[in-house]
């Protein structure tokens, strides 16, 4: 079987993205699995293939958020010119992709723009997937942005990434609550009677299901994936369940994107600390999506 190429970035040169990708590299399932093309600057552990500027220590953090961003876009561009079959991704710093210039919350919002398609943030292991609705906002903010239409959209983007990517016929998305007990009548807020629920009957989704119990079903089999309403109460979900073993997946795009389930980790970077092991399940999807 011909291996899939996948491009590889590096994110932030201050995290360890860099460790773990040259760990990942150097795992022989990961070898056997695909080749690859690493995009990053120069003067970090792991060499990259496709240089795309020079990283000196010292340098500032919006100089590593521009270095971050310049590699997620020629990634994206080496698969649209069909050089690369997949892409994955290390952690970047989203603070520092702002201060270098690229205003996106985040990988996924990028990604949206740079092919122009709908897609949606999706976290999986083999215990469980959770799909985000709202991303990277305020938590004051959801409820003015979580809309009847974009539960539709990412309800479709879900079903046909499930159904395209993972080969589910007939996906059983569960839709999470977004109030305590659903509201409970009201008493704790209406927007699971008057919108979530009227948006998964119109969107073919199960639920709304409270949080507290949605999740712990989905990892019993009921459910193939979970459609979270905000970004903390399906990340919380998929990190107790599977942290260091899930796989953050783009939804929607023209070519399978993954990346580690983790952040930078600034904290520890340059130290040899790092654990490849999510890494090394992003490459090993990534591989597996972009087999025909």
């Amino acid at each position: 079987m011909t291996r899939p190429t996948l491009a590889i970035t590096l994110g932030d040169p201050r995290g360890i993205g860099a460790e773990i990708v040259r760990k990942a590299l150097a795992d022989p399932r990961v070898a056997s699995a695909c080749r690859s093309v690493v995009v990053g600057p120069s003067g970090l552990e792991c060499a990259a293939d496709d240089v795309i500027g020079e990283w000196h220590p010292r340098q500032s953090e919006a100089n590593a958020g521009r270095l971050a961003g310049k590699a997620i876009a020629r990634g994206v561009a080496l698969c649209q010119a069909r050089e690369a079959d997949a892409l994955v991704t290390a952690p970047i710093d989203k603070h520092a992709l702002l201060a270098g210039g690229y205003d996106y919350a985040g990988h996924t919002e990028m990604l949206a723009a740079l092919t122009g398609r709908d897609v949606a943030m999706m976290l999986a292991s083999d215990r469980l997937r959770v799909v985000l609705a709202t991303t990277h906002l305020p938590l004051r903010e959801v409820p003015a942005r979580l809309t009847a239409e974009v539960i539709a959209r990412v309800a479709r983007v879900t079903r046909d990434g499930l159904r395209l990517a993972f080969g589910i016929t007939e996906p059983r998305i569960a839709l999470c609550g977004l109030n305590p007990h659903l509201g409970d009548g009201g008493r704790f807020g209406s927007e699971d009677d008057t919108l979530l629920a009227p948006a998964a009957r119109a969107n073919g989704l199960l639920g709304p299901f409270p949080a507290d119990t949605v999740f712990v079903r989905a990892m019993r089999g009921e459910f193939d994936a979970v459609l979270a309403p905000y970004h903390d109460v399906g990340m919380t979900a998929i990190k107790v369940a599977s942290f260091g073993e899930a796989v953050n997946v783009t939804l929607g795009l023209p070519f399978p994107r993954t990346s580690p389930d983790h952040g930078t980790a600034l904290d520890i970077a340059g130290q040899g600390k790092a654990n490849p092991s999510s890494m090394i399940e992003a490459i090993l999807l990534a591989a597996r999506l972009a087999r025909p």
